[in-house]
This record gives structure tokens, sequence and C-alpha cells, in this order.
């Protein structure tokens, strides 16, 4: 009827051995957590590094707009100063014609100036890309001509341009100011024409 009691000589384990494996969990669990937060101290510290860059690429690119801006504001300046400083000489000319009309310089002489002046200038628009565009005789395109009148003529066909009010001119292929112009109607009569030769409106406006 005797019970043996079991002691930790009989090779069971005893009150030491239990605390030993209760203890193993929490140092587990306290590693991980020590995991956990390495972990993410690493990635806080990507993250900065990732800001960082890009704060610098935003600060790097705006500087590379502003100094682009800066630079193509002087281009522009440098390029106008240029051409009014070419326009110069030809007010000088206009100035000098001016000056010998108020001196009652032979009307020749002045006539001779104004023309220099003239050529002076297309020479300095055609330097710019910019020519004349011709239109007398050319048929009527509204893409390039502006009608201001249409009048009968029998020594042109009709919607030819007969005449220019002021000239047209190009800049490249494009049109920088179209040219006022009458174009013809056509049937040699003046059907079309009032008060002295001056065409209807409502012609004007229907052709």
């Amino acid at each position: 009827m005797n019970k043996r009691h079991k002691h930790p000589q009989d090779g069971n384990p005893g009150m030491d051995g239990e605390f030993d494996q209760t203890d193993a969990a929490p140092q587990a669990e306290h590693a991980d957590a020590e995991a956990l937060r390495a972990q993410i101290a690493e990635k806080d510290k990507e993250i900065a590094e990732l800001k960082d860059k890009y704060l610098r690429t935003l600060a790097d690119s705006e500087n590379a707009r502003k100094r682009i801006r800066q630079q193509s504001e002087e281009s522009v300046r440098i390029q106008r100063e240029s051409i009014l400083r070419d326009l110069l000489p030809i007010i000088d000319n206009l100035e000098r014609a001016l000056a010998a009309a108020r001196n009652g310089t032979d009307a020749k002489t002045i006539v001779d100036g104004v023309e220099m002046t003239v050529r002076a200038l297309i020479d300095f628009l055609r330097a710019q890309g910019v020519t004349p565009l011709q239109a007398v005789g050319q048929t009527f395109d509204p893409n390039r001509h502006e009608a201001v009148d249409h009048v009968a003529s029998a020594a042109h066909a009709p919607n030819t341009v007969v005449d220019e009010f002021h000239r047209g001119y190009l800049i490249g292929e494009r049109v920088l100011r179209p040219a006022r112009v009458s174009v013809a109607k056509g049937n040699g009569t003046d059907s079309g024409k009032r008060n002295g030769g001056e065409s209807d409106a409502s012609d004007v406006e229907n052709n």
C-alpha cells in the first residue's frame, strides 16, 4: 500500500526543469520583437534616404527649369536687340531724307533717298525671313489675300487680283500679313459699280 514518491534522482524532471521550459517562450518572443524592430528601423532608414533623394531630384529639376527659362529670356532679349539695332541705320536714312526735304533739296535727291531707305527695309525683312507677297495678276487666294473691292474688268479673268491697297508678306511659308486687294468680277461691264466707280458693298460681301 506504500506509494513511492518520485524524486528528481529517479530520472523524472523536477521543478528546475519546469522553470527552464517556461522561460524559453518569452525569450523567443523578445527575440522576434527585436528582429521586427530592427527591420522597421531599417525600412525607416530606407524611406528617409528615398525621401532625401526625391527632394534633391525635385530641387535639381526646379533649378534646371529656372536656368532654361533664364537662358530663353536672355536669348529672346539678344535677338530683339539685334533686330532693333539693324533698324537704326534705316531710321538714320529716313531722317536724312526728311532733313533734305526741309532744306529744299531737289525732289529727285529726296526720292532717291527714300527709295534707298525702302530697299534697305526690304533687305532687312529678307534677312529676317520675310518676303513680299506677289498679288496683282494672281488668282485670288483667301489664305493670302483680303478682298476689299470687286471690280468689273475686261482685261482680267474672273477672280483675278487686279490691284492691291497694301502689300502682303510671308515669313517662311506662312502669311505674316495678307495683301488687301481688289478682285476682278469678270464680264467687262460696270454693273457692280456706283458712285463714280465704287463697288456696291453687297457685291463685296457676296463674292
